[in-house]
């Protein structure tokens, strides 16, 4: 789930920069691909993990997630990076620790009013949209660009499970909770995820995006997903094995056509 969140979330920002660099049938692709990657792959993925329970359960594991990210995760990013020199990286982790802090907070008191009846839930916060142009990485020591790769595929989990939960809480009767979900999935992709992005250097220009896309759709198509599929048959998962099997091919069919857009851009 956290490589189908993290792809749906980098196909977004290289469908971006394809737009900007004027190749649309390319920033087609990386958009179509990428739903595929959040609305088929990892909601089912989900489906099979049981990863949605009530309105109760999904904010008590988003408060256990965002009180990590906050207390603990985010602060050593950040003193970690101070440490290093990356300073530009360390105030953005202590900005996001913050973030989190609050997201926290809303959800518990979302948890309040859902389990007592008591209070409200609170209104969705506003993410500050983030540009992420194509660029090298802006920090130098390896722990932080690790640290960055941790955070960003965090983000991207989160912003997808919150969708989910969202869809949930809709279907429950409960539109000012789906609200305060979708507003805060939006500041973990579009801010977080958007942020860290930028000091990653994870855009670099369309062929270079095309090539990671290539070389990570091959990966999980011929590596991960095979076996995962071996494991889960091994043990019994039938259905999870039939899930992982489709999805290597389909993560196999992406980075044909991601290597077809490729070759016409040479």
């Amino acid at each position: 789930m956290q490589g189908e969140a993290y792809a749906y979330a980098s196909y977004g920002l290289f469908a971006a920069e394809a737009r900007r660099q004027g190749l649309p049938a390319v920033a087609r692709l990386f958009r179509s691909t990428a739903r595929t990657e959040l609305n088929e792959h990892l909601r089912e993925a989900a489906g099979l993990a049981g990863t949605v329970g009530s309105n109760a359960a999904n904010l008590r594991q988003a408060i256990d997630g965002e009180t990590y990210e906050h207390q603990v995760m985010y602060r050593r990013f950040a003193d970690q990076a101070r440490q290093d020199g990356d300073l530009e990286a360390a105030e953005l982790f202590s900005e996001i620790a913050a973030d989190e802090g609050r997201h926290r907070d809303a959800f518990r008191a979302a948890l309040e009013a859902v389990t007592t009846g008591g209070g409200t839930v609170p209104a969705p916060p506003v993410a500050d949209t983030v540009e992420v142009p194509a660029g090298p990485p802006k920090v130098k020591a390896a722990r932080t660009r690790a640290n960055l790769d941790t955070a960003m595929h965090g983000e991207a989990l989160a912003h997808a499970k919150y969708r989910i939960f969202a869809a949930h809480a809709r279907q429950t009767g409960r539109p000012a909770l789906a609200r305060l979900w979708e507003g805060t999935a939006e500041v973990e992709l579009r801010e977080h995820f958007a942020g860290e992005a930028v000091l990653a250097g994870l855009v670099r220009g369309a062929k270079d995006d095309l090539s990671k896309a290539i070389a990570g759709e091959r990966h999980e198509a011929t590596v991960v997903y095979p076996e995962f599929a071996e494991r889960a048959t091994a043990v019994g998962d039938t259905a999870a094995a039939r899930f992982f099997r489709d999805t290597a091919g389909d993560e196999a069919r992406h980075a044909a056509a991601f290597q077809r857009a490729l070759d016409r851009l040479a």
